[in-house]
């Protein structure tokens, strides 16, 4: 059994292959030059060029890309993707999967999700696949995870919310004039992310994500990420808000990929959390 997923797991390919999953690289565009998230550009690399005024754009693998290491073996796989409506991964891999020679072997699941809950799915379907587990035993036990997976994204800079079309352009000047932080969330559906409010001030507007962790009673039983695009001391910052309220919860940080960033923007916050 094979484990497949792209690098808005913020894995990097090649360390995808030391956790036993095969990791395909988003595509980037930035001054007219396209790159492999990870493999061509790392994060840092990727949040200078647009420092120095480059316009990012994303794209998921191309459908030969995907049908190419579908048919790399002759194993069963498990292609985890990015939530369908977050990203074109799924629908692209479903694709793939039509004109592959043996479809019947190949599994695509919606995650749901990006970046840290993401990862963790991955990681943890290697974990079942190590305890034998059956393919459907494994998906049965991600798709609890993934019922009980939440996103919260503050994005710096409201222009990455305007031109992702997330903001009405008139709102997204307002916001940058009165430097007010939006925080957004997944839809119930989970096919987009939508603001839930603005805040005065990083503390604030960690501590409202946090109260809605709290409402969700994210505890002891659950991961929860904290993922920075370039702003390592803000993400350290908002790891101590967390564990004065979440004390007994597993936590991390992780850089957000170029992928992702081009999302978000430089400076991006999200917080995340997954039961494990």
């Amino acid at each position: 059994m094979k484990i497949i997923t792209d690098t808005a797991a913020l894995i990097p390919p090649s360390q995808g292959e030391d956790y036993g999953v095969t990791v395909m690289p988003v595509g980037v565009a930035i001054n007219d030059r396209t790159y492999r998230d990870y493999a061509d550009i790392s994060s840092a690399e990727f949040l200078e060029l647009i420092r120095q005024g480059g316009v990012p754009s994303s794209s998921q693998p191309a459908i030969g890309e995907i049908l190419d290491v579908l048919e790399s073996t002759d194993e069963e796989l498990l292609f985890i993707t990015v939530g369908d409506g977050l990203s074109g991964s799924y629908q692209t891999a479903v694709g793939a999967r039509s004109f592959a020679q043996d479809p019947q072997r190949i599994h695509v699941m919606d995650s749901g999700t990006l970046a840290g809950p993401l990862r963790y799915l991955a990681r943890k379907a290697v974990e079942l696949k190590e305890q034998k587990l059956s393919m459907e035993q494994i998906k049965q036990r991600l798709r609890r995870c993934i019922d009980s997976s939440v996103s919260f994204a503050i994005p710096e800079d409201f222009e990455f919310l305007k031109r992702s079309g997330r903001l009405a352009p008139f709102a997204a000047k307002v916001g940058s004039a009165l430097k007010l932080l939006p925080v957004l969330t997944q839809t119930k559906d989970r096919k987009r992310l939508i603001p839930i409010g603005v805040r005065r001030g990083w503390k604030s507007a960690v501590d409202a994500v946090l109260q809605r962790l709290q409402d969700l009673e994210v505890g002891a039983d659950h991961l929860i990420s904290i993922c920075h695009a370039g702003v390592p001391q803000r993400a350290e910052q908002v790891l101590q808000q967390v564990k004065e309220r979440f004390a007994s919860a597993e936590t991390e940080i992780l850089e957000l990929s170029p992928g992702l960033t081009t999302h978000g923007g430089p400076g991006c916050i999200v917080i995340q959390a997954i039961s494990k």
